[in-house]
C-alpha cells in the first residue's frame, strides 16, 4: 500500500509539475514577446524615431535606440528604414546592411502589410524573442521604417529556471508529504485490520466462510441496523426455506421478527441456551453481541431445533444411565463373587448356593416387575441403575409392587424425566445413608391413574424443616458442603414449570421426608399447575 500510494502519488506529482513548468515557460516567453512587441510599436511611434528615419540621421538614432534599449532591459533595439536597411544597431559594422541578414525576415509582414507581430529567431546577438513593429510618417500615411526589439533567450531561460527551482520545491515537498501520508494512512489501515495482509484475510474469509458452513447449527448475524450479513447454509435449513433464499441485505424484522435479536443489540446482554418459537419451530438460541471497542455493532445468533437437542440429550442419558448401572452392578457382583469363592473355599457350599440363589431372585423380580409396570426403556432403565447404586452404598431401593407407569404422553421428554426422578431418588439415597448408615431404604411408588403421572419417593433421613421446604429448590440452596451442590431440585423445579407440574414435601410419620411428583397427562391441565 505505500508503494503504491507513494508511485500513485509520485506521479500525479510530477504530472503536475511538468504541466506547471511546460505552462510556466510558455507563459514566460509568450509574455517576453509581448513585452518586446510593446516595447516595439513604443519606440516605432515615438516622433525622434520617426524624425530620424525620414532624415536618416544614423547617429542620432544609434544613440537613441542605445539608450531605450538600456531603459526597457533589452538585449536590442534595431531600426531600419522602409527598406529594412540598418539605421541603428548594436553592432556599428552592421550598419547599412539588411535586416535580414541576420534571422532570413526582411520585415516585410511589417513593411507591406503594416502588422506587428513577435518571433523567435537567432541572430548575430544570440537567440532572442523580437517584437517587430512598423514606423509610421503620420504626415504622408506611409509606412517608412521598421523597429526591432530583441530580448535573449537566456534572459527568459534564467528567468524560467529561477521559477523552476521553487516549483520543483513545491513539488518536491508535496512527494514527501504524500508518502509521509501513505505511510500513516497505511499503518492505520494495518491496524484497523489487526497487522494482516491483503492475502491473509482473503484466507481468513475462506476459512470462516468454509467453517460457517460446516457447523450443523444455524447461524445468523446482523449490524448496527438489524440487517442480516451473515448466514450458513444450516440457517436456511433450521427455518425450512429454500437453500437459494437471499437473506444477506434484507432486515432480520422481515425475516425472523420474533428473533429477539434487536433487543440484544439494544441492551448489549448476552442470551444463552433460550428456547424460543421461530416460524413455529421450537429451537434452541444463542445469542451474542458483537463489540468494537465499547460500541456494539451488531449480534450472531446460533440456532438448531429442540428435537435435535433433545436427541442428543436423549442418547447421552441413556449412556449415562448404563454407565453407572454397569459400574454400579461391577461393583456390586465384583464384591459378591469374593464372598461367594470365600464360602466355597471354607466348604460353605450351601450358604454359597443359597446367597446364589438370592441374587438371582432378587433381581429376577425387580426385572418383572419393571417389566410388567414401567415397558418404558428409558424409565426402567433408570429405576434398575439406581437399584444398583442403593445397594453399592449399602440401601436398599424398594419399588412399590403395586406401582404402574405405563400410560406415558409420547410428548414427554424421556431424558429430562428421569433426570428429574433421578435427582429425587439420589438425594433420598443421600439423606438415608447420613441418617441410618447401611441398612436404610428408600421407597419408591408410581402411578398414571388419573389424568397425572404421580411419583412418590420415600427416605429415612432427618426430614425437612417446614420453612426450608420453598427454599431447597432455589439454585445452589442444599444441605451438603461445597460448591457442587444445590442444583438437582433446582433442575427438577424448572422442569416442573416448563411442564407444568408441581412437587410437594411432607413428613413420614417414622422418620424421614415424601416428596410427591405431579406431571400432568394432557396440555390443558399443564397450565392450570
Amino acid at each position: 500500500m505505500i508503494l503504491t500510494l507513494g508511485l500513485v502519488s509520485a506521479l500525479q506529482t510530477a504530472l503536475i509539475g511538468a504541466f506547471a513548468g511546460y505552462y510556466l515557460s510558455d507563459s514566460l516567453y509568450d509574455e517576453i514577446g509581448q513585452r518586446a512587441l510593446m516595447v516595439a510599436k513604443t519606440v516605432a511611434a515615438t516622433p525622434a524615431v520617426i524624425e530620424g528615419i525620414r532624415t536618416r540621421d544614423r547617429a542620432g538614432l544609434n544613440d537613441l535606440a542605445r539608450r531605450l534599449a538600456e531603459t526597457n532591459e533589452a538585449l536590442f533595439i534595431v531600426i531600419g528604414d522602409d527598406q529594412a536597411i540598418r539605421l541603428a544597431h548594436p553592432d556599428p559594422s552592421r550598419l547599412g546592411h539588411s535586416m535580414a541578414d541576420d534571422d532570413g525576415d526582411d520585415g516585410s509582414r511589417a513593411l507591406k502589410q503594416g502588422q506587428a507581430y513577435v518571433a523567435r529567431a537567432m541572430g548575430s546577438l544570440g537567440e532572442s524573442m523580437r517584437g517587430k513593429a512598423p514606423v509610421r510618417d503620420r504626415d504622408a500615411d506611409a509606412i517608412i521604417g521598421i523597429v526591432s526589439v530583441g530580448y535573449s533567450v537566456n534572459q527568459v531561460e534564467a528567468t524560467i529556471q529561477r521559477y523552476n527551482f521553487v516549483l520543483y520545491g513545491v513539488v518536491g515537498l508535496m512527494l514527501l508529504v504524500s508518502i509521509v501520508a501513505a505511510i500513516i494512512i497505511a499503518g492505520r489501515f494495518k491496524r484497523a485490520i489487526f497487522g494482516l495482509e491483503p492475502e491473509e484475510i482473503a484466507r481468513l474469509f475462506q476459512e470462516r466462510d468454509a467453517t460457517l458452513q460446516s457447523v450443523r447449527e444455524g447461524i445468523i448475524a446482523i449490524n448496527r441496523d438489524g440487517v442480516i450479513t451473515t448466514m450458513n447454509r444450516a440457517a436456511l435449513d433450521t427455518l425450512g426455506l429454500a437453500p437459494d433464499t437471499p437473506l444477506a441485505g434484507r432486515p432480520i424484522l422481515e425475516v425472523l421478527p420474533e428473533s429477539d435479536l434487536l433487543t440484544v443489540l439494544a441492551s448489549g446482554v448476552p442470551d444463552f441456551d433460550r428456547e424460543v418459537w421461530m416460524r413455529n419451530r421450537q429451537m434452541v438460541v444463542n445469542r451474542l453481541p458483537v463489540r468494537q471497542g465499547d460500541d456494539i455493532i451488531g449480534v450472531v445468533a446460533s440456532f438448531r431445533l429442540r428435537n435435535e437437542v433433545d436427541q442428543v440429550s436423549r442418547q447421552l442419558t441413556r449412556i449415562q444411565q448404563y454407565a453407572d448401572t454397569l459400574r454400579s452392578q461391577t461393583h456390586e457382583y465384583s464384591n459378591k463373587l469374593h464372598t461367594i469363592a470365600g464360602l466355597i473355599q471354607i466348604g460353605a457350599t450351601s450358604d454359597a448356593l443359597n446367597l446364589i440363589g438370592s441374587e438371582v431372585s432378587d433381581h429376577q423380580a425387580l426385572i418383572h416387575l419393571l417389566l410388567e409396570a414401567v415397558p418404558d426403556p428409558v424409565i426402567a432403565g433408570c429405576l434398575l441403575g439406581k437399584y444398583n447404586r442403593a445397594r453399592e452404598m449399602g440401601l436398599t431401593l424398594v419399588i412399590d409392587p403395586d406401582s404402574q407407569m405405563a400410560d406415558v404422553p409420547d410428548d414427554l421428554p424421556r431424558e429430562q424425566l428421569v433426570s428429574v426422578l433421578g435427582n429425587l431418588i439420589d438425594n433420598a439415597l443421600e439423606a438415608t445413608r447420613q441418617h441410618t448408615g447401611e441398612g436404610g431404604r428408600v421407597t419408591l411408588s408410581m402411578t398414571d391413574l388419573g389424568d397425572d403421572l404421580i411419583f412418590e419417593v420415600e427416605d429415612q433421613g432427618a426430614g425437612i424443616p417446614e420453612s426450608e421446604r420453598t427454599r431447597i429448590f432455589e439454585k445452589g440452596v442444599s444441605s451438603k458442603a461445597g460448591d457442587s451442590h444445590g442444583y438437582g431440585l433446582h433442575l427438577v423445579s424448572q422442569f416442573l414449570a416448563r411442564w407444568g407440574g408441581s412437587v410437594t414435601v411432607d413428613d413420614l410419620p417414622d422418620g424421614g421426608s415424601r416428596f410427591t411428583l405431579y406431571l400432568p397427562k394432557r396440555p390443558d391441565r399443564r397450565d392450570s399447575h
